[in-house]
């Protein structure tokens, strides 16, 4: 698989590693008017977009920092199945 974002090839594992680690940028977060924790990913070839709250420790203060990883980690596996099913 090739990365949407850049030149890199591999496996979907590599892939997803590759993503967390180079790409991390492509998952931003958002707090909305009620304090709970969003995140967003978004496809780099058609637009589509999904954003999902962040669950279930979303009000601890350091969960972000702690987990930021982890949180990146789901959206781009969120993204590696859209890509396989709609762009092949």
């Amino acid at each position: 698989m090739r990365c949407p974002y850049c030149e890199f090839e591999g496996s979907r594992g590599d892939l997803h590693g590759h993503l967390a680690t180079a790409h991390p940028e492509e998952v931003p977060t958002r707090l909305d008017e009620e304090g709970r924790l969003y995140y967003r990913i978004r496809c780099p070839y058609c637009g589509f977009q999904r954003e999902q709250r962040v669950k279930p420790r979303w009000q601890d203060p350091g969960f972000l920092v702690e987990f930021r990883r982890e949180i990146v980690l789901v959206a781009f596996d969120q993204l590696l199945y859209h890509l396989e099913g709609v762009h092949g």
